[in-house]
C-alpha cells in the first residue's frame, strides 16, 4: 500500500475511487484505521473546462457550498503546496450506480431539488452528474466540491435530470464510457 502525506500526517491508500476533471480521489486510511477520501489535484488537460488555481478553487468552493447549505463531506485537511485534500468519506452507492442498475431514484429527487434551490439561491450551480451523489441512510450527499456561477442551462431541471434515469443521454454516456 502506498502512503501519501498531508501536512505531516500519513495516509495509506486503499484504492482509487475516481478520476475527475480536477484530480484523483482515493479511499485512504489513517493510522487509526479511519477512512477518508484523499484527493490529489492533477493538471491533465480537459477539453471542455478551463481551470485557474485548482486547490484554491476547491477551498473556495467548499466554503461556498457550506454557506449555501449543500450537504457535502466535511473537509478534514488541505495541503495547498502539495495540492491534496482530505475529506470525510461518505460510504454508500451513488445515484449513478442505481440508475445504471435501472433502479428508480425517485425518492431522492426532492433532496436534489432542495440542493438545487439552495445552490440557485446562492447564485451557484453544482455538478448534477449522478456520480457526484452518494446515498447514506436515505440521504444524498454531494461529494464533489465543484460549483460554478449559476446559469439556467446547467441547472438540475435543464441538464442534471437528464442523467438521473435511463434516458438517451445516460445510455449514451454508458456507451462512451465502458467500464
Amino acid at each position: 500500500m502506498e502512503n501519501i502525506g498531508v501536512n505531516g500526517k500519513e495516509y495509506s491508500i486503499i484504492r482509487l475511487l475516481g478520476h475527475g476533471k480536477g484530480g484523483y480521489s482515493y479511499l485512504a486510511q489513517d493510522s487509526d484505521q479511519r477512512h477518508y477520501v484523499l484527493k490529489q489535484i492533477h493538471h491533465e488537460p480537459c477539453s471542455y473546462y478551463t481551470f485557474g488555481n485548482k486547490i484554491e478553487a476547491e477551498k473556495n468552493d467548499y466554503e461556498r457550498l457550506t454557506s449555501a447549505g449543500i450537504r457535502i463531506p466535511r473537509m478534514i485537511d488541505i495541503d495547498v503546496s502539495n495540492e491534496r485534500i482530505v475529506k470525510e468519506y461518505i460510504e454508500g452507492e451513488t445515484i449513478f450506480d442505481l440508475v445504471k442498475k435501472d433502479i428508480s431514484v425517485e425518492e431522492y429527487l426532492p433532496q436534489v431539488r432542495e440542493m438545487a434551490a439552495n445552490a440557485r439561491n446562492s447564485g451557484l450551480n453544482i455538478d448534477y452528474f449522478p456520480t457526484n451523489f452518494v446515498i447514506r441512510e436515505h440521504q444524498i450527499y454531494y461529494i464533489d466540491y465543484e460549483c460554478n456561477t449559476y446559469m439556467e442551462e446547467w441547472n438540475f431541471e435543464n441538464w442534471g435530470i437528464k442523467y438521473w434515469s435511463r434516458t438517451p443521454e445516460f445510455n449514451k454516456y454508458l456507451k462512451e464510457h465502458p467500464e
